[in-house]
């Protein structure tokens, strides 16, 4: 088999199309939450912190020139090293919702897959050999 048509029929499985489209409204849904917690949730909580913009939160790990704005982007500008630790709690709630989110997901496709297991089926009839000794065994017992 060649390469291209063992490639054809790797990518042509349902399971790879699949994670295609998961990947694609993954990354959509990722900038969603991104854009819930950088626009609704960050500004309330640097509004309860002070007021300042929690993605300016940083220590730089250099001498800032005293002309640079206190900002996260004008002292990276100034070319100053800095840890710029709001940004990771940013990225970090980002992860945690959806770590959230998605365990919810799976939480709810497993119930829903148990029910599918769990779904009553109808018995199936005996064999026709265990009928016929049923019978046997009832015209013995009325003998």
């Amino acid at each position: 088999m060649s390469m291209m048509s063992e490639f054809k029929e790797f990518a042509l499985k349902g399971n790879v199309m699949d994670l295609a489209v998961g990947v694609i409204i993954g990354a959509a849904f990722g900038k969603i939450v991104t854009s819930m917690v950088d626009d609704l949730i960050m500004p309330v909580v640097g509004y309860v912190f002070g007021g300042l913009d929690f993605a300016d939160y940083f220590w730089p790990l250099g001498d800032v020139p005293p002309e640079t704005e206190p900002t996260l982007a004008a002292v990276r500008e100034a070319g100053v090293p800095v840890i710029a630790y709001g940004n990771f709690l940013s990225v970090a709630l980002n992860f945690a919702i959806l770590a959230f989110i998605i365990f919810q997901m799976v939480k709810v496709m497993n119930r829903l897959k148990r029910k599918e297991e769990v779904a009553p089926t109808v018995p199936a009839a005996p064999p026709e050999d265990v009928l016929l000794l049923r019978e046997i065994r009832d015209a013995v017992r009325r003998a």
